[in-house]
């Protein structure tokens, strides 16, 4: 073991070299290790930072030393230490915090999330998951697809990520069995065929001797695809549809540091903006025009997506955190309602008779949750269920007691997708990802929506052309029970027409008008409290 680390030390200036060139110019790839319990996802991980000449001399002896009184490996190096630093993940052999850890080599720097395999800590993997643009799954080949693999891969899905590399793990205990890798690879296909990943690629490895890791392997000349640190150094995840969308910003913080500057600090969602643009500032929808740019190496005249910035504006107009700043043309409907996937991370079940508080971008508001549909996770198939339990994933409409702008997930990672937080313990319950935004049924009497018109003229939307039919037909019925009535009273045929036909066209108005009024005593009910002057 003592020649192996003096080897690695004499290389260790060359890969300091290498890794520093990598830091100029070569591209980011954030992923993570998933799968069930003991696939040896954190072996891989050490056997990738070791292969990648990422590990220090100071810390190859830490990982002699560890190896002897921690390792699993007998006098071999225990590689899963390098990333398993909790004294009770080194005591049991298992992963439960999620660890981040860099590298670099020659074509790519790399951001790599080791995330745990039991059930219990299941939150943890989708928080690793959550930045990530490429997910490794692991499988051990003994085993093949298990419960958390299909969970882990289902997850990893729901938080957009599309590329995934299926790492076939443990390879030597098989006897390096081709027929045993393609029936893996066949069942896996065959079970996530439905999830929409974009790339797939599978690997036979093993981690503990780095067979097909970094270097081929002599044991399975059978497989000729690429080694899994080449592929990853090759990978396209680029997101060229994500750049190319309007822009956004949700407000984060009012930056007033004194009475001559008044900015609105935020990360760029999408897009970009320069000075002099116009935006629109949601749910509000007043509009004005960028004047100032800070925080950004631009010359202060351009912001672009992921770029933390402060704008100016040219108006004095209210704004505060859980605004969105937008571009005239990308303006979003504000929306109290939404269907969204759920993950559920609480450990007592949902329930739809709590309140919940919901986080999405930088706005909250207090939440009603219904289970619509629980997902099965063998078939991923949706299936009736009254509420979650612990690690469950369902599809749930969501009521909010304010209106927020939001995206589908799919459209806007940051506005479409949200926490769930427990009022009273402030406990995160669930993560939830919108799937559509939802127009609320419209009250009796109330004006005729524009999409009612629309599917009225025969354009496509059968559920908006059956809104408007029930609508209508209610409003015509109440006209002619109206007219009716009054045509009984005073046995005027005539008078009783006159008034159901006024009843018909009068009443969508009065009530638009009085929705008007109400929500405007609303707006300036709540803007009272919140300046502390209703209270």
């Amino acid at each position: 073991m003592s020649a192996l680390i003096a080897q690695r030390s004499e290389a260790f200036d060359l890969a300091q070299t290498e890794a520093d060139q990598a830091l100029r110019g070569a591209t980011l790839l954030r992923f993570i290790t998933c799968g069930s319990v003991d696939d040896g996802k954190s072996t891989l991980i050490g056997r990738l930072l070791y292969d990648s000449k990422a590990v220090l001399e100071d810390h190859l002896s830490a990982l002699e030393r560890d190896s002897r009184k921690f390792g699993t490996q007998g006098d071999n190096l225990d590689f899963a230490l390098l990333v398993d630093g909790l004294s009770a993940e080194r005591e049991q052999g298992i992963t439960i915090d999620v660890a981040y850890r860099y590298f670099a080599t020659g074509r790519r720097s790399f951001i790599v999330a080791d995330t745990p395999g039991h059930e219990q800590y299941t939150r943890n993997m989708a928080t690793g998951a959550s930045t990530a643009d490429l997910a490794i799954i692991l499988v051990d080949a003994r085993k093949k697809i298990l419960t958390q693999t299909r969970r882990h891969s289902f997850i990893a899905s729901a938080l957009g990520v599309r590329h995934i590399v299926v790492a076939v793990n443990k390879m030597d205990l098989v006897d390096y069995s081709q027929a045993r890798f393609d029936e893996i690879v066949s069942d896996y296909s065959e079970a996530t065929r439905s999830l929409g990943f974009l790339s797939v690629a599978c690997i036979p490895i093993s981690a503990r001797d780095g067979d097909n890791v970094a270097t081929p392997s002599t044991r399975m000349n059978w497989y000729t695809g690429p080694q899994l640190l080449k592929y990853l150094e090759t990978v396209d995840v680029s997101d060229v549809s994500a750049r190319a969308e309007a822009f956004r910003m949700p407000v984060q913080w009012v930056n007033r540091p004194n009475s001559d500057f008044r900015g609105y600090s935020g990360t760029i969602a999408n897009g970009l903006v320069r000075t002099g643009d116009a935006v629109v500032i949601l749910p509000g929808g007043r509009r004005s025009r960028v004047t100032g740019i800070f925080g950004t190496s631009c010359g202060a005249k351009l912001g672009q997506r992921g770029q933390a910035v402060t704008l100016t504006l040219a108006d004095d107009v209210d704004i505060s955190r859980g605004d969105v700043l937008v571009a005239p043309g990308g303006e979003l409907t504000p929306s109290r309602q939404f269907r969204a996937r759920l993950i559920w991370t609480g450990e007592a079940p949902l329930s739809a008779d709590n309140d919940y508080t919901l986080k999405l971008g930088t706005a909250e508001a207090r939440a009603r949750v219904q289970i619509a549909k629980a997902i099965d996770i063998h078939s991923f198939q949706p299936k009736d269920a009254r509420s979650l339990a612990l690690n469950e994933i369902g599809l749930a409409d969501i009521t909010l007691d304010r209106k927020l702008a939001a995206l589908p997930f799919d459209e806007d990672k940051i506005l479409g997708g949200f926490i769930l937080i427990d009022r009273n313990s402030h406990a995160t319950l669930a993560m939830g990802f919108v799937e559509r935004l939802v127009e609320p049924e419209p009250a009796n009497g109330s004006a005729i929506p524009r999409n009612w018109i629309i599917a009225l003229m025969g354009l496509p939307g059968s559920e908006a052309r059956s809104r408007f039919l029930r609508a209508s037909s209610w409003r015509l019925g109440s006209a002619a029970l109206l007219g009716g009535g009054i045509a009984a009273i005073t046995a005027s045929p005539g008078l009783g027409l006159v008034v159901g036909v006024a009843d018909a066209a009068v009443r969508p108005l009065l009530s638009a008008l009085h929705r008007g009024l109400w929500n405007r005593l609303v707006r300036a009910d709540r803007d009272l409290n919140e300046s502390g002057a209703g209270i």
